[in-house]
């Protein structure tokens, strides 16, 4: 059976998570990975046993992805571009496979992981926008931008983030290399974007940083409190967890000659 990788966008607003939910084998929320396994089964012909989508990343309730990649086998021989468009006639509109490649066999989308980029969009209006509530967090409160750029550095390495690890985290180690962590002014949106890069990141580890960072920003925090936070190991007292609405899975890494078949 062929194997192929797919880069998937979608607008997390109205998904209940990537991963499929199952109470007594029954899906018990609309979730991205449910959506994608109907779309591939039906474009297979319902085969038995039915094949299960498997994603890189399980992203939270609405938290969006402009680069989700999965992985799938098929019971058949197709173009990618075929899979591509055949896809996406099936799936609902918040939803779309963005491109399709065959892979070799033993490819598997989480855990050829080598590194991941995420971005986080925070609305400094001093009003929550309508338009913009789904698609960032708010803070409208005074923000000292120099402040943050200060910051961001003591993020940048090796370390153990246990107080960046919501309690939910379920990985045998809070360690984790961040290799990019940068912020982006926008002006005439009145916004700022934070991007994030690194090897992979813990249960809500890009929200609490965000919020730390908007916390030093307003003077509530010292300016290298990251740092302090980072030797204490306590959750709590990294305190406040961005909304999921303004975070953005941007890009997967992988080895490109993992990709080739």
């Amino acid at each position: 059976m062929p194997r192929y990788k797919a880069v998937v966008a979608y607008d997390g607003s109205e998904f209940f998570g990537f991963q499929v939910q199952t109470k007594n084998g029954v899906e018990r929320q609309r979730t991205v990975q449910g959506e994608l396994n109907r779309a591939v089964n039906q474009m297979a012909k319902q085969p038995t046993p039915a094949i299960k989508v498997v994603g890189a990343s399980r992203t939270d309730t609405g938290v969006h992805a402009f680069g989700q990649v999965v992985h799938f086998d098929l019971p058949f021989d197709i173009q990618p571009e075929g899979v591509r468009k055949g896809l996406n006639t099936l799936l609902p509109r918040d939803i779309m496979i963005k491109q399709v490649t065959k892979v070799a066999d033993d490819f598997h989308a989480r855990f050829n992981t080598h590194a991941k980029r995420y971005s986080y969009r925070v609305s400094t209006q001093d009003f929550t926008d309508p338009f913009k509530r789904h698609y960032t967090g708010h803070f409208q409160w005074r923000l000292d931008v120099a402040r943050i750029q200060t910051a961001l550095p003591d993020l940048l390495g090796e370390h153990d983030f246990a107080s960046f690890a919501a309690s939910g985290n379920q990985t045998a180690t809070t360690v984790r290399t961040i290799t990019r962590a940068d912020v982006i002014v926008k002006p005439e949106a009145q916004e700022l974007v934070f991007i994030f890069e690194g090897n992979a990141f813990l249960y809500n580890q890009i929200r609490i940083m965000v919020g730390v960072l908007l916390e030093i920003g307003n003077g509530r925090r010292d300016v290298h409190d990251i740092v302090r936070l980072i030797a204490v190991k306590d959750r709590e007292q990294a305190r406040f967890t961005a909304p999921a609405s303004g975070l953005y899975l941007e890009e997967i890494y992988y080895d490109s000659t993992e990709e080739i078949k």
